[in-house]
């Protein structure tokens, strides 16, 4: 497992699932040949995307930045219709770092869309229960609010399956939640309720962008998905952030991406330095 250190913060990423989505929703307006260059895709113009739960240990803390694509849930349908290759493994990667599920303290999530949520509970005797029983789920409360009454729209990616097992410890928040030296920010976009990860610790940041910013090729800021409710709040959230990140010396790291867990640019817009995801 690849792991990053922000000054005393310790980052691992865990084994979540795998998905492969259509390449045209998940560049939205930009042309195939620009973006194929940047990430490539296979003959069905899909494109790899993990769903890696990173695990933050700090201060004693265990902690989960969302929580992969779940085991057993999805019908086979559902499996074809996501592209999804391998289900999640974060059970498992918590015993490869002596840890189980009991030992999470908070997950935090970017957002609450399928592919993120669908990891919090798992079904046993054909009833829902919390993977992570003893932790504090941190969700914006716009998030939290659609993910119980979804639209025409949301209601394809807010299911009911992973949030009526694990309402009872959930704790929503405005515009930031602070702990130590994370911060979750607000900011929609992707969606109406989406939130983006801020650490800072000794003098040293890591963002993680959530799907404001899903894989290092989304690093053009006009460069949106199709599936963002808010394309011009993901605009506007990545021309604050990204250029933060960079005058910070700052590490952007990845949730879906299938090449790299962390990337580095400079103020050319160069990548300067990354963590490749092991393949």
């Amino acid at each position: 497992m690849e792991s990053l250190k922000i000054g005393k913060v310790s980052l691992t990423w865990l084994s979540g699932g795998d998905t492969n989505l259509d390449g045209g929703a998940m560049f939205g307006v930009v042309p195939k040949p620009l973006w194929e260059k940047k990430y490539p895709c296979n003959e069905k113009n899909q494109i790899e995307l993990p769903s890696d739960p990173m695990l933050i240990q700090m201060d004693g803390k265990h902690i989960l930045v969302d929580s992969g694509m779940g085991k057993g849930k999805l019908t086979d349908k559902q499996k074809r219709n996501y592209g999804v290759t391998k289900e999640s493994e974060v059970e498992e990667s918590l015993a490869e770092l002596g840890l189980t599920p009991t030992d999470i303290d908070y997950i935090l999530m970017t957002h609450l869309h399928f592919d993120h949520a669908l990891g919090l509970t798992k079904l046993e005797d054909n009833e829902y229960y919390s993977v992570f029983p003893h932790a504090k789920i941190i969700t914006s409360k716009i998030e939290w609010d659609e993910m119980r009454a979804p639209n025409i729209r949301s209601i394809n990616t807010y299911w009911k399956e992973n949030w009526e097992a694990i309402e009872n410890q959930v704790i929503t928040f405005e515009d930031i939640w602070s702990f130590g030296a994370l911060k979750l920010v607000h900011t929609g976009g992707h969606s109406d309720g989406h939130s983006i990860l801020i650490i800072e610790d000794s003098g040293e940041v890591a963002i993680h962008m959530g799907d404001i910013m899903p894989t290092h090729a989304h690093q053009n800021a006009l460069w949106v998905l199709a599936y963002d409710d808010y394309p011009m709040d993901s605009i506007v959230a990545k021309q604050k952030w990204f250029p933060y990140g960079v005058e910070k010396d700052a590490w952007f790291t990845f949730y879906h991406d299938a090449f790299y867990r962390a990337v580095k640019w400079g103020k050319d817009g160069q990548m300067i330095e990354n963590i490749a995801r092991k393949r």
